[in-house]
């Protein structure tokens, strides 16, 4: 059996890996990477294997960065069956089209410039119509339900309790040369015990290969209580010096957590009253979806939805979607105080950008960032600090309050993954660690070897491994 990690090695984006057995060629995710520009729409465009020659796929959720190129891989010549949960699919109906629909604006403007250089227009690396054929291809599967997917291979999904349909993959797979049995587990991105709305992580019991993220693999979280109060703070003392807060968020998942959170502390009166837009349409797409999903809801937002004024966890009095152009245009003529949620999560498209270009230079207002920002994206600049950032070609200086919240991830930390491997009766022969920069998974592979002697490697990109 041999593997190949053709993304989110030793990065956090973009995760693919090719999985080759049996004469069986498996794909486990096809995301979207993020970075340098450039960088990024050359890998994106240009899949560093054949997808005419993939016999099927897995998914393990619906995050851009492990679905979002799919459409280009349908494109290029897949032709497979592209197995992921029930909500998965549902949530990449709208996400697919979405990135679709990004990718056309965008280069619209790339064509604009390079007209007036003199130089010949781009296609995007695929379209809405490509999202919407792509789709065609996802076949929903329930969670602990087998199923054969290649000669010799079976699938199972397990609740990875990181976002709506998250799943954990585990393949057993029946090896004819050598004749063997092997277990292989992709952890996807496993989630953090007691987030909100969804249920946590599920524990395997065995592995004999491993191949698991490592996102937060030095870093331990602050308790999410302790981050409640904090964000409270931040609030106030915005709302109190005149300011708005914005928030940059992907639109699946952190959106929903934090509707969820401001609708418990408006309830108990935490914070003060000011309206509360949710600024994209994609997250309100995907609000529906979590509506649609109450399988994957835990007991306390049960307990919420049965409590004494509650009919909707995701809608409230102050709180107001804004899904189009001219609405969320209308939010920045307001001057008096606001919460704003809005995408991108790492802030490099969408209409955060038009909040930060409009609020960034106010010192009255902070930008609070709640969600992981990769390397070289403008998030990732005001976490390191930056004075003075580049929005839509023109440079602006950062005198906003940034204030950088880790307790809300949807990754579970250092101390959650070690947990996570200790469950396992029988741990894994070969460990694989991906999802993660080179500092983070180093850090973790040394955890691993210290409190249970696993030898884990940090693949590099295109880097090979027979098994």
């Amino acid at each position: 059996m041999k593997v190949t990690f053709f993304g989110a090695a030793r990065t956090v984006t973009g995760s693919q890996h090719l999985i080759e057995v049996n004469g069986e060629r498996i794909l486990l995710d096809c995301g979207t990477y993020q970075g340098k520009r450039d960088e990024a729409f050359q890998r994106n465009r240009n899949l560093p294997f054949d997808p005419a020659a993939i016999d099927v796929m897995v998914l393990s959720h619906a995050h851009i960065d492990h679905s979002g190129n799919i459409p280009n891989l349908v494109k290029k010549g897949f032709r497979g069956d592209i197995l992921c949960t029930h909500a998965t699919r549902t949530l990449c109906a709208s996400m697919l089209m979405d990135s679709g629909y990004i990718q056309e604006k965008d280069i619209e403007f790339v064509n604009k410039k390079r007209a007036r250089r003199g130089e010949p227009p781009v296609e995007p690396t695929y379209t809405q119509e490509d999202a919407a054929a792509s789709l065609e291809y996802l076949v929903g599967t329930n969670y602990h339900r087998p199923r054969q997917i290649a000669r010799g291979v079976t699938l199972t999904f397990l609740d990875a309790g990181h976002m709506l349909g998250s799943a954990i993959v585990v393949l057993d797979i029946d090896e004819h040369e050598p004749k063997r049995s092997v277990r292989l587990v992709f952890s996807g991105d496993i989630g953090r015990a007691g987030t909100p709305i969804i249920r946590d992580p599920e524990f395997v019991d065995r592995a004999d290969v491993l191949i698991m993220e490592s996102t937060y693999g030095n870093r331990v979280h602050p308790a999410i209580e302790d981050e409640m109060g904090r964000m409270e703070r931040i609030i106030v003392d915005t709302y109190r010096r005149g300011g708005s807060i914005i928030i940059p968020a992907f639109a699946v998942g952190r959106t929903q957590q934090m509707v969820y959170t401001f609708h418990q502390l408006r309830l108990k009166g935490d914070i003060p009253a000011m309206p509360i837009y949710v600024d994209s349409p994609l997250a309100i797409d995907v609000t529906t979806a979590y509506r649609n999903h109450p399988e994957c809801y835990d007991a306390e937002i049960r307990r919420f939805m049965t409590s004494e004024g509650v009919s909707d966890p995701f809608g409230f009095g102050d709180l107001i979607y804004t899904r189009t152009t001219d609405e969320s245009k209308q939010i920045n003529f307001r001057r008096d105080p606001a919460i704003i949620i809005s995408a991108s999560g790492m802030m490099e498209a969408g209409r955060i950008l038009h909040h930060l270009k409009n609020r960034i230079d106010d010192p009255r207002n902070t930008v609070m960032i709640v969600g992981y920002q990769a390397e070289n994206t403008l998030g990732r600049k005001l976490v390191d600090g930056l004075k003075r950032v580049r929005i839509f070609g023109e440079e602006y200086d950062v005198r906003a309050d940034v204030q950088v919240t880790s307790g809300f991830s949807g990754h579970a930390d250092r101390d959650g993954l070690i947990e996570w491997v200790g469950a396992m009766q029988q741990r894994p022969a070969h460990t694989y660690l991906v999802h993660g920069e080179l500092e983070s998974a180093t850090a973790l592979s040394g955890s691993l070897n210290q409190h249970f002697g696993v030898s884990a490697k940090v693949p590099d990109w295109k880097q090979s491994f027979e098994v």
